[in-house]
């Protein structure tokens, strides 16, 4: 077993503050991609990820709200 890097112990410390129902969502989340077999994009996400890192290069963000929708569908399977 490795030892956690310092960025993976903020990140955890982090967690450790939200409520513990987003913390479920969060995990659920990491362990999503942490087990899960890296596919390929599509042309149509290899664009939206283009896309995305313009609007972040403009200083664009995505409330924190819009990004727990779009996970609590995906992780209810989890």
């Amino acid at each position: 077993m490795t030892t956690p890097t310092k960025l993976l112990e903020e990140a955890i410390a982090a967690l450790r503050r939200l409520p513990p129902e987003t913390q479920d969502d969060m995990a659920r989340m990491l362990l999503a991609l942490v087990g899960g077999e890296p596919t390929s994009l599509t042309t149509d996400d290899a664009a939206a990820v283009a896309e995305a890192e313009v609007e972040i290069g403009r200083g664009e963000r995505v409330s924190n709200e819009i990004v727990q929708a779009f996970w609590r569908p995906h992780l209810a399977t989890q």
